[in-house]
């Protein structure tokens, strides 16, 4: 069976293709296709990813900056929670008399802030853990803090979180990891 191209000037026969090389040239071309798909998913998935990180980055580092700010002005650690499915840090400021309350959520992966006298706000989403612990006062000579369960000789406070999000209904390498140790200033 022959498929029609075009009529030869010269002989007056028909010229065309076989079916045997019609399926070579279908084969050859759904490949490539396949292939040029392929890499324009991956690229999609790439640049979905690169966006991902650097918002995850972003909130981190104004969670961060947040977070810092408000445990430096801090006088006192009044609670603290390590061993339930809701953690939660709360410190108080002698001087502006407010109180904040840093809490996450092990369930919903969010990672709040409660200040005396404002709304709720949300730090983080897609928070996969937050830890933190006490430290005391004075360093030994290598400058390493002792640790302390006991809030109140606690001077600095070492916390780290983990943040990822999904890309395309999967778990990728979008992920952030922040850590940081925050010194007490305003504690007596």
């Amino acid at each position: 069976m022959r498929f029609l191209l075009h009529k030869s000037k010269r002989s007056g026969r028909a010229r065309g293709f076989t079916l045997a090389e019609l399926m070579v040239a279908v084969g050859l071309g759904s490949m490539v296709l396949g292939a040029v798909g392929l890499l324009f998913l991956s690229s999609l998935r790439n640049f979905f990813g690169l966006g991902n990180y650097a918002l995850l980055t972003g909130q981190s580092r104004l969670s961060l900056d947040l977070i810092s700010k408000s445990m430096r002005e801090a006088t006192q650690i009044v609670s603290a929670q390590t061993n339930l499915t809701v953690k939660s840090l709360t410190l108080t400021n002698a001087f502006k008399g407010t109180q904040v309350t840093y809490s996450w959520d092990s369930t919903t992966g969010m990672l709040t802030a409660d200040t005396s006298g404002q709304a709720t706000r949300t730090l983080l989403t897609g928070c996969d853990g937050w830890d933190f612990s006490f430290y005391q006062r004075s360093p030994n000579g290598n400058w390493t803090f002792y640790p302390t369960t006991d809030p109140s000789l606690c001077k600095l406070i070492n916390m780290t979180w983990k943040c990822s999000r999904s890309i395309l209904g999967k778990k990728m390498n979008t992920e952030d990891v922040t850590t940081a140790q925050v010194v007490l200033r305003n504690k007596p």
